[in-house]
């Protein structure tokens, strides 16, 4: 069986990455991915069954069209023989791209990128979550069901200031709200019991004697606490500091938003609903996830290096990244769902603290235009 050469093929998003970057990735998961030949057949080569599993992830074409595609048997290319044999081995390979800073001072320097690029202080990270839409598992009943009237297990993840995956939780059914799904993390149990080594609250300024802790930075679909900080309710006032505080919560946690359009442009198969159980489709997540890490971090990439693929500003003027141009076909990857809640007294007293120092002391030229 003759293998297929991508990049001579004149296609060089074929499996969405350079050769090169192939090359690396196929040398890390051969050892797992490789079949010995029997007096029957030959073994199908670990370098087809990962062009097989890359094309995949890219595209989320069906059994049939890869198995004209590439020689190969529908049945040796089901989720069981090769696939996710080889996304368990991408996952092995490449888990230590997706970790939590471990040290304090790997916690301050993920803060002070996000202060240097998005003038957000004391953030250590965007968090959003995301529903990956499947077929009905057999007997599940509405375990899995959303709010969108569609099955689905829950992407939730904590993304750096450079579009980096620091942190994914997948599989919690559908139908569990935002907060459940952060309270079932192993995130938000180290939160709680802290211990994650995270820096100590410390003051912005001084004379200023409000200490601020280092916070997560969500959305209005999770709660306020001493750890997230999520927008002020309501559409505050132009010019007032509730809506420059949202304005600059917004710009800051949009790298998550970012990371989470790049992943499902790149890596097609999460843009419709997966004919895959759960277990099986929270594989396919993760190696994605673990790949757009290796990716991004690699300096041969030419898809996730491209200048105009994320967002940009000028001026303080939202230029939209290329990914958002392909979002209107979009049946799976939705937001989570929105659930109104009170908030504790002092992450309240925090918020408003953060929005008097946008206003007062480190102001952006444009921030009153939003």
């Amino acid at each position: 069986m003759e293998d297929i050469n991508y990049e001579e093929s004149g296609d060089k998003n074929f499996v969405r990455m350079s050769l090169q970057d192939f090359e690396i990735i196929l040398e890390k998961v051969e050892p797992e991915i490789k079949k010995l030949k029997t007096n029957f057949r030959e073994a199908i080569t670990a370098r087809e069954r990962l062009s097989v599993t890359l094309r995949f992830l890219a595209t989320g074409d069906s059994y049939t069209s890869l198995q004209y595609l590439f020689r190969i048997s529908k049945q040796s290319i089901s989720t069981t023989r090769i696939i996710i044999e080889v996304c368990d081995a991408i996952i092995k390979a490449l888990k230590d791209h997706v970790k939590l800073p471990e040290t304090e001072n790997q916690w301050m320097a993920v803060a002070k990128e996000f202060e240097e690029k998005w003038n957000f202080p004391h953030a250590i990270g965007a968090m959003d979550g995301k529903h990956v839409c499947l077929q009905a598992p057999l007997n599940s009943g509405t375990e899995f069901y959303n709010y969108k009237q569609y099955s689905s297990i829950v992407l939730l993840a904590l993304v750096d200031a450079d579009y980096n995956f620091m942190y994914v939780n997948i599989g919690c059914q559908g139908r569990i709200s935002d907060g459940g799904v952060f309270k079932n993390t192993s995130l938000y149990r180290n939160l709680e019991n802290k211990s994650l080594n995270l820096p100590n609250p410390e003051i912005l300024l001084t004379p200023y004697n409000v200490k601020v802790p280092y916070i997560i930075l969500c959305d209005k679909a999770f709660a306020l606490s001493e750890y997230t900080m999520k927008p002020f309710s309501g559409n505050p006032e132009r010019g007032s500091i509730e809506r420059i505080f949202n304005y600059r919560l917004s710009r800051a946690r949009r790298v998550v938003e970012n990371a989470f359009g790049i992943l499902s442009s790149v890596f097609r198969v999460l843009r419709k609903p997966m004919l895959l159980e759960p277990k099986k489709a929270t594989k396919i997540v993760l190696a994605t996830v673990c790949l757009h890490n290796f990716l991004r971090k690699s300096r041969l990439s030419n898809i996730y290096a491209q200048t105009n693929a994320f967002d940009s500003e000028q001026r303080g003027e939202l230029v939209p990244g290329a990914w958002r141009q392909d979002q209107q076909q979009l049946t799976s990857f939705f937001p989570l769902d929105s659930v109104p809640r009170r908030s504790p007294n002092t992450p309240t007293h925090i918020r408003l603290h953060l929005a008097e120092h946008f206003v007062n002391n480190v102001p952006l030229e444009w921030q009153n235009n939003h």
